[in-house]
C-alpha cells in the first residue's frame, strides 16, 4: 500500500504503522494525521474513498466518525461555559423547561456531558426519520424517566447524546449545534468538519460499512469481549442493546439525509486532520486561533465519571464530553482526552506532548473504544513523541 501525504523527520514510525493497517488489519481505505505544538506533523491517507469501491482516497476525502463526533460536540457547551452562556451546575431544566419531567429536575448540565443523567435508553425507540428531524429526539429524551437516579452512576448515552446536547445548545443559544459547530470552530479554524453536511460537500464522502479483521496470525483465533460483555450485547433488554438501539432500525450512515442531519452523539463527518487540528486547538494555539482557555482544559480532561459503566459494562472514565485515557479507552498518555467512534475512528489530545490526534477509516470493525488499528497508530505516535 502507498500511503500519500507527509510525516515529519521522528515521525516515520505513523507512516509505517500506518501501512502496516492494510496488510494486516483489514483496512479499506484511511487517513490519519498528528498536530504537536499547534503543528502538523503527519498527515497520511491511503486506500480507497468508499468502503466497497475502487476510487482512491483523495486528498480531501472526508468519512462519518460515528462517536468520534461527540469529543468536538463537548466542545460547545464547554466554550458557552467558558463565555458565560452556560453554568455547569445548573439543572438542565433551567435551560430546557420540558426536561425535568419523570424525576429529571435535579440532572445538571455537567451531567450530560459526563454520562451521569440516567437516560441513554429510550422506551420507545425513534425510527431513522425521527431521529433527524430535530422534534422527536429532543422531545423523547425529555419525557423518559431515567434508567437510575442522575448523578449517582453514569452509562455511555450512545445515541441520546445527540438530542440532549443539541437541545441544550439550541436552547441556550438559538442556534442548531451544528451551525454553532460551524460558525465558531469549524469555520475559524478552517476545519473540514460538520454536523450537517452542506449539499455541495456530498461529493467528497466516501462510503462506510462494515468490515471484518483479518484472522490473527493467519489463524483463526480472534479478540473475543468479555462474556459479560458479549451478554449485554445479546440481550435485547439490557441497557446496552436498548441504548445503542435507541434508532431502531439503525439509520443508512450513506443516505443524503441522514449525512445532512445533526446528530452530534454520531453523525459527525471529518477528515483525520480537521480532527487533529481541532484537538489541537483545545490545547493550545493553532495559526493564531485557540479554543480553550486552560480553565477550561482543566474542565474537559478532569475525571467527572470512573469505574464500570452501565451501558459500556467495561470501565470507562468520562471528562465533561471526552473519554479520559483509561484500560477501556487507551489514548496516548494519563492526561489525554477525546473520544473514539464506534469501529474505528479516534481523536484526542495530550497538553503534556503537545499532541493532537486524528484517525479516520470507512471499514468499521467490531469494537467500541479500542480498535486494534486505531491503536496501533497511537502506539507509533507514542514512540515518536
Amino acid at each position: 500500500m502507498d500511503a500519500q501525504g507527509t510525516v515529519a523527520a521522528g515521525f516515520e514510525p505513523v507512516r509505517d504503522a500506518f501501512v502496516r493497517n492494510f496488510g494486516q488489519r483489514g483496512e479499506r481505505g484511511a487517513a490519519v494525521a498528528v498536530y504537536r505544538h499547534g503543528r502538523k506533523v503527519v498527515d497520511l491517507w491511503a486506500g480507497t474513498r468508499d468502503v466497497d469501491g475502487t476510487e482512491p482516497w483523495a486528498v480531501d476525502t472526508a468519512q462519518v466518525v460515528r462517536s468520534a463526533t461527540k469529543g468536538v460536540a463537548a466542545a460547545v457547551p464547554l466554550l458557552l461555559h467558558q463565555r458565560g452562556q452556560i453554568d455547569l451546575d445548573a439543572p438542565v431544566a433551567t435551560y430546557w423547561p420540558e426536561f425535568k419531567a419523570n424525576g429529571k429536575e435535579r440532572v445538571l448540565v455537567r451531567h450530560l456531558l459526563s454520562h451521569r443523567a440516567g437516560v441513554p435508553v429510550l422506551d420507545h425507540p425513534l425510527t431513522p426519520a425521527e431521529a433527524i428531524d430535530g422534534v422527536s429526539g429532543p422531545r423523547a429524551v425529555a419525557a423518559q424517566a431515567p434508567a437510575w437516579e442522575p448523578g449517582t452512576d453514569h452509562g455511555y448515552h450512545a445515541q441520546t447524546y445527540s438530542w440532549l446536547i443539541g437541545e441544550l445548545v439550541k436552547r441556550v443559544t438559538g442556534r442548531t449545534v451544528g451551525r454553532w459547530i460551524a460558525e465558531e470552530i469549524a469555520r475559524p479554524l478552517g476545519l473540514d468538519f460538520w454536523v450537517g453536511l452542506p449539499a455541495d460537500e456530498a461529493h467528497r464522502i466516501g462510503r462506510v460499512g462494515p468490515v471484518e479483521p483479518p484472522p490473527v496470525d493467519g489463524g483463526s483465533l480472534r479478540l473475543r469481549p468479555k462474556r459479560s460483555v458479549s451478554e449485554a450485547y445479546g440481550d435485547p433488554a439490557s441497557l446496552t442493546r436498548r441504548a445503542f438501539g435507541a434508532i431502531d432500525p439503525l439509520a443508512d450512515e450513506n443516505d443524503p439525509a441522514y449525512r445532512a442531519a445533526e446528530l452530534p452523539a454520531s453523525g459527525g463527518i471529518s477528515t483525520a486532520r480537521a480532527l487533529a487540528r481541532c484537538y489541537a486547538a483545545m490545547i493550545g494555539p493553532v495559526d493564531g486561533h485557540r479554543l480553550f482557555a486552560p480553565a477550561t482544559l482543566t474542565l474537559a480532561r478532569t475525571e467527572e465519571s470512573s469505574g464500570p459503566d452501565r451501558v459500556l459494562i467495561v470501565n470507562t472514565r468520562f471528562g465533561l464530553g471526552f473519554m479520559l485515557h483509561g484500560s477501556g479507552a487507551p489514548l496516548l498518555a494519563p492526561g489525554s482526552f477525546g473520544h473514539p467512534g464506534r469501529g474505528g475512528s479516534l481523536g484526542f489530545a495530550d497538553p503534556e506532548s503537545g499532541i493532537a490526534f486524528g484517525y479516520v477509516t470507512n471499514g468499521h470493525q467490531k469494537g467500541v473504544t479500542a480498535d486494534p488499528r486505531a491503536q496501533a497508530l497511537v502506539r507509533a505516535v507514542r514512540s515518536a513523541a
